[in-house]
């Protein structure tokens, strides 16, 4: 009888005491009642809860060897702490959902057929979110902006959400990358891996509150677009080049202006003090915008570890030392 194939399951989490215990139910009830012929582990990642969450986390593991755990000693971001437990997976084929329900459970026999037949990854794509309507259009233009700016094919609303092979897995254990963008990777290398798109309609959350807010939305498309374009450094130059030539149209008015006295000096000076004001703030934004990829660059120098571990449990030791 031939060994079965093994699935893992990661469920990223951060301050999730509410959801973790209801998420490791419905996850093993469709491995043993839909998927009973595979293995099956169930991976939580938690990036320093202090609402309880660990502790639940600890009960679960304590009760069902199935479940596993790693916890990490600071929060490390919603890019690292996931790329980093996929990596840290030892299945055939790894599942990466969100705590809260909001990644349906029921997608995962869809997925699971899908890899038998062959597609190394399945990306599941939202059509549609009970989320805030404003925040999905938002989330939309997003999309569109970073697919016709990126230098590879972005997928639209995909939040990473899908299986992925082990092959894909070894792949990024390889990339040695301090800040993965887990979507880009998957738009970059994808069609190598015969990835194919399922649709999906993304649910509210079961319990709790979004840790996503300006910042880590702004953090996230920063991120992707410092990685994957270079229209940014682009507009730069070729609005830098503009605003040079209308300074020196500006000049060489107020000049002629100045000597001779067209409308009096005051009048002069109108368009020196709007060419002043609105080149300078050009130059402000584009020196934002600049810094935004020099600090992505100095990130990736440093090259801090993606994830800190302060414990696992439930893991083989010798699992854990070749995912290391």
């Amino acid at each position: 009888m031939s060994e079965k194939k093994k699935i893992s399951i990661l469920i990223p989490c951060y301050n999730e005491v509410e959801n973790v215990g209801p998420i490791s139910e419905a996850v093993t009830k469709i491995m043993t009642d839909e998927l009973g012929r595979y293995d099956y582990e169930i991976v939580f990642i938690d990036n320093s809860s202090d609402d309880g969450t660990r502790d639940v986390i600890e009960r679960l593991c304590s009760k069902d060897k199935h479940i596993k755990a790693i916890f990490n000693v600071t929060n490390f971001g919603q890019f690292n702490s996931p790329f980093y437990g996929m990596c840290q997976c030892t299945g055939d084929c790894v599942i990466s959902m969100c705590c809260d329900f909001q990644d349906p459970v029921e997608m995962i026999p869809v997925f699971v057929e899908k890899w038998e037949q062959g597609h190394r990854i399945v990306s599941a794509v939202k059509t549609s979110s009970k989320e805030n309507p404003i925040l999905y259009f938002l989330r939309s233009v997003y999309y569109k902006l970073i697919k016709n700016m990126s230098t590879v094919r972005m997928i639209e609303h995909f939040t990473g959400f899908g299986l992925y092979d082990k092959t894909f897995i070894n792949l990024i254990r390889e990339l040695d990358d301090p800040i993965p963008f887990m979507r880009g990777i998957v738009a970059e290398y994808g069609e190598g891996f015969n990835m194919i798109e399922v649709e999906y309609e993304q649910a509210k959350r079961r319990a709790g509150k979004t840790h996503n807010n300006f910042y880590t939305l702004y953090d996230g498309a920063m991120l992707s677009f410092t990685s994957y374009t270079k229209v940014g450094l682009r507009l730069a130059t070729f609005l830098g080049a503009i605003c040079s030539f209308i300074s020196i149209v500006v000049a060489i008015v107020y000049l002629v202006m100045k000597l001779t006295n067209w409308y009096g000096m005051e009048a002069g000076q109108a368009p020196l003090i709007i060419g002043v004001f609105l080149i300078g703030g050009i130059q402000l934004f584009f020196i934002g915008l600049i810094g935004e990829y020099i600090l992505n660059i100095n990130t990736r120098v440093i090259h801090r570890p993606v994830v800190v571990e302060e414990k696992r449990i439930n893991f083989d030791t010798d699992t854990d030392k070749d995912n290391k």
